[in-house]
């Protein structure tokens, strides 16, 4: 995560939303700290997992108390994508205790809750090994967590769906209805978008599969179609164009939908129902100066 292009994304959009995770557990002051800590001084403390899993956002955790005090040093035993284990020690951090004890919730929650998603998409992603089917996350985020939670999903060994609403073009049954039809539809988004974009569309039945291989759809979502119209709407869009489904799609049927032969499998799961993975500061102690 750490490269020339995290560093832009860094500066444009994921230090606003640290430092307003930050502002919101420090509106005046940490008044605990300040209470106990009346001065600057050095001090350590070790970043433990409590749950064995996939580590995600080693970067942003550390980048937490860089926003609170550039001087903290986080030395790190693993990376973003490592499977860690229960106890193992994740890093080493050293800086002004005021930044540490300031900044260690901030810090957890993001790296819980990023590699709880990877966890969980990381279980998904090894039933679809073999297969030539993708899993997809979905814009069911976290409100101002999506940078976070999607790229979550690609250290996980999932991919990501649009990022946002002018990413990409997906028409589903509320656009479908208010444009009065599936290749009404189409054909409007074909005369207003530009050329290099892909089309895809929502469709609920075999019908709608037929309407939107007639009006020319790049990429076909099932959304909560039964396996058996889903064998026969693979067959009949083979070569015409990309098939994805998407409803309910769970650990325990996943194998079955990517052996039917689709191209990618969105799962909102990923995202908005993985739990966290545990993690905790512990055995801070003062350095002597």
């Amino acid at each position: 995560m750490k490269n020339h292009g995290f560093v832009i994304a860094q500066r444009l959009n994921i230090d606003p939303l640290l430092l307003q995770a930050l502002q919101e557990d420090i509106t005046q002051e940490d008044v605990t700290t300040n209470a106990v800590m009346r001065e600057a001084c050095q001090a350590e403390v070790q970043l433990l997992c409590k749950q064995d899993g996939i580590l995600a956002g080693i970067d942003v955790f550390e980048r937490v108390f860089d926003l609170l005090d550039s001087n903290v040093k986080v030395v790190k035993d693993f990376k973003d994508g490592e499977i860690i284990k229960k106890g193992n020690r994740i890093a080493l951090i050293t800086g002004d205790v005021h930044a540490l004890l300031s900044g260690e919730r901030v810090a957890l929650n993001f790296l819980q809750r990023m590699s709880g998603i990877a966890t969980y998409t990381y279980h998904m992603a090894q039933i679809l090994n073999g297969t030539s089917a993708k899993l997809l996350d979905t814009r069911k985020t976290t409100p101002n967590m999506r940078i976070f939670e999607k790229y979550a999903v690609r250290v996980g060994g999932g991919y990501n769906h649009r990022f946002n609403l002018s990413d990409g073009i997906l028409l589903k049954d509320n656009h479908i209805n208010a444009a009065g039809g599936v290749k009404k539809a189409i054909s409007m988004a074909k005369d207003y978008a530009p050329f290099v974009r892909k089309i895809e569309i929502e469709v609920e039945n075999l019908t709608m599969l037929e309407e939107a291989l007639e009006g020319g759809a790049d990429i076909i979502m099932l959304d909560n179609m039964s396996p058996e119209d889903m064998k026969i709407a693979v067959l009949k869009a083979k070569g015409k164009a990309k098939i994805e489904c998407s409803g309910n799609v769970t650990l325990e049927n996943l194998k079955q939908y990517a052996d039917i032969g689709v191209d990618y499998i969105s799962c909102g799961a990923l995202t908005h129902s993985a739990s966290i993975l545990d993690f905790s500061m512990k055995h801070l102690h003062i350095l002597n100066s």
